[in-house]
Order: structure tokens, then C-alpha cells, then sequence
């Protein structure tokens, strides 16, 4: 009997394994596009059908009015309105260790600028998890036909060792 169970269980998990090693083709780890070789210059990919989209009551800007050429290939480009075009909306990238907020940079007539601070506050071991969490900034004014410029910036990991 205990035979059987072993069998049954070993056939569960390589069952397990199977479908989890199933993905699409230029998908890699985590969901996010298999990164493009190095020194290809083929553009950006349209977002597949059911990519990201805006929560609930979110309207998303069109992609000529986002600039997200600092942000690193794969991060999600998206970027919405809520509640009048005041709350500005857009998908954050944290990992196992780090956590991302999103901060309001800039308010000009051309351009809203809005950087995405990921805090690593680690060294230690990490999960290789990947999380894309809804973040909003608010406006004094709703945004308009104005450009949404997004950066990047990464705080962390605290030094080690040395003088203290």
C-alpha cells in the first residue's frame, strides 16, 4: 500500500511540474517578454490581447501620451486616470525582498513626471517572485493632453560590513 501511495504521489507532482513548465512562446520568467538579444534594435512588442489593463473605473491614457523609455524592457508601460483625470495610475514592479511606491515628481504645463522608487531594504536571500502592485499619484489638476514621463530609481540595500 505504501508503494501505491509513493506512485501516486510521484505521478502528481511530475503532473504538476508538467503544467507549470507549459507556457506561450517569448514568455519568460514570471510572465513578463523573454528580454531581446543583445544589440537587436527591433522595437517594443504591442501588449498581447488580455495584457495589463486599468482597474475598475480606470480610463488608460493612450500610449503616445506616456513616456516610459527610462524604464528597464518588460516593466509594464501602462498608465490610467481616475476620478476626473486627478489620480494618475500605473503598474509598479517589486520582488521578493524589495517593495516599489510611487512618487509625484513634477506638475508642469507640458509634462507630469512620475518616478517609481523601489526600496530594497536587504541583502539577505529573496524570493525570485515578481509583483506588479496598482499605484496612484494625485494631481492638482486633472492631467489632461499632458505628457506622463515615468522613471526609475532604486534605494537599497543598506552597506555591510565595515566601520560602524
Amino acid at each position: 500500500m505504501k508503494r501505491v501511495g509513493a506512485i501516486l504521489a510521484g505521478t502528481a507532482l511530475l503532473a504538476a511540474l508538467g503544467a507549470c513548465a507549459d507556457r506561450p512562446a517569448g514568455v519568460g520568467f514570471g510572465g513578463a517578454p523573454e528580454p531581446a538579444p543583445p544589440g537587436s534594435a527591433a522595437p517594443a512588442p504591442e501588449p498581447p490581447p488580455g495584457g495589463p489593463t486599468p482597474p475598475p473605473g480606470g480610463i488608460a491614457l493612450p500610449a503616445a501620451q506616456v513616456d516610459a523609455t527610462a524604464l528597464p524592457d518588460g516593466h509594464p508601460r501602462l498608465v490610467w486616470t481616475e476620478q476626473g483625470g486627478t489620480v494618475v495610475g500605473l503598474y509598479g514592479q517589486e520582488g521578493g525582498c524589495s517593495r516599489v511606491r510611487a512618487e509625484l515628481t513634477e506638475q508642469a504645463t507640458r509634462n507630469v513626471r512620475v518616478e517609481l522608487v523601489e526600496s530594497i531594504p536587504t541583502t539577505g536571500p529573496c524570493t525570485m517572485d515578481l509583483r506588479f502592485p496598482p499605484l496612484f499619484v494625485r494631481l492638482d489638476e486633472p492631467v489632461g493632453d499632458r505628457t506622463v514621463v515615468l522613471e526609475r530609481r532604486t534605494v537599497g540595500p543598506p552597506a555591510t560590513g565595515g566601520d560602524r
